[in-house]
């Protein structure tokens, strides 16, 4: 028998399959379907759909990847999804309308922003114990955990204000007022500044987390583009600290600030009513939700171009992107 002949196809379709196990894949949430449409960043095609809760909004990963996090708000949780098996294996109690969360980075402690009742959450995802709940402004939304774990910050798009948490003893420790409307918060890699976008306000505040006062605002200006318009929403900062990238709400565009002069260089087109982004791992691509058109964007970085459109569900509104 010749082996040499069995192996060569046998080594032909493991060369050819390993790169379909490690391709990348993006989860993107569609709140008015109740699924998670999952995108292969190689072919760039949809190419599975779960049903999840009730109005899926805020999503992301364990730091090993092995889980996702669903804020399904109106079914009032948060589920855990194995992504083994892509099935829902437990729920958190999150309290009610959750939207958005953040992961500590002890990949343990889950900051929970509760919509309806004006509070923060802290559940631990090991044990789904509630360890403290918060009282901030009203309408919470926005959320976000330091890198060095130190302090937790959220958003209340009534009470205008970034609400700053200590991490240690749960305990909000300030206030910051932004302008009307914040929705999303990002902090830098070494921590030491906050991107806060107001989306009625039409700015973005960058804010020293030292001493919690804002050092520069952000507006923007598209030409053809109303100026009521422009909505920041979601924010993702690139990790060679070079670059911000600000989703414009119903501008349907993308804003390209100098994460160093905190000058906008450019917008990008994308879909209608884009809400937030994520990177791929190499942070060659930055994926866009567009929630009335119902599809995905990709953008090529190194052209600052959208150059391709992926039809997903309806009002798809998050985005998390697996290695």
């Amino acid at each position: 028998m010749n082996f040499k002949k069995l192996l060569k196809p046998l080594a032909a379709g493991i060369l050819i399959a390993s790169p379909l196990l490690h391709a990348e894949l993006a989860y993107v949430s569609n709140e008015k379907d109740d699924t998670i449409s999952i995108i292969d960043l190689k072919s760039l095609e949809v190419v599975e759909t779960l049903n999840v809760g009730e109005r899926p909004r805020g999503i992301l990963f364990s730091k090993d990847y092995t889980k996702l996090y669903i804020c399904a708000s109106d079914s009032d949780t948060v589920q855990i999804m194995d992504l083994a098996t892509k099935q829902i294996i437990g729920e958190l109690p999150s309290g009610e309308d959750p939207e958005q969360f953040a992961l500590h980075p002890n990949d343990r402690h889950l900051y929970i922003s509760n919509e309806d009742d004006a509070l923060v959450t802290i559940v631990d995802t090991q044990t789904s114990e509630v360890l403290a709940q918060i009282d901030v402004g009203v309408e919470p939304e926005g959320m976000a955990v330091s890198p060095d774990g130190k302090i937790a910050v959220n958003t209340s798009e009534t009470t205008n204000m970034v609400h700053w948490i200590d991490t240690t003893t749960y305990e909000l420790i300030d206030n910051t007022l932004v302008d009307q409307r914040p929705r999303h918060v990002e902090f830098s890699t070494d921590s030491k500044i906050l991107w806060a976008s107001s989306e009625i306000g039409g700015t973005v505040s960058v804010i020293d987390v030292e001493t919690r006062k804002i050092f520069k605002k952000l507006t923007f200006e598209i030409k053809g583009v109303h100026p009521d318009r422009v909505q920041p929403v979601g924010i993702r900062l690139s990790d060679d600290g070079k670059y911000a990238f600000v989703a414009l709400g119903p501008a349907n565009h993308v804003a390209v600030v100098n994460a160093k002069t905190y000058e906008v260089e450019d917008y990008i087109l994308v879909g209608r009513r884009v809400w937030h982004m994520d990177f791929n791992a190499d942070q060659t691509k930055l994926l866009t939700t567009n929630g009335i058109s119902g599809d995905v964007s990709v953008i090529d970085i190194s052209k600052m171009k959208a150059v391709k459109s992926i039809k997903v569900g309806r009002y798809p509104w998050g985005v998390k992107v697996k290695p």
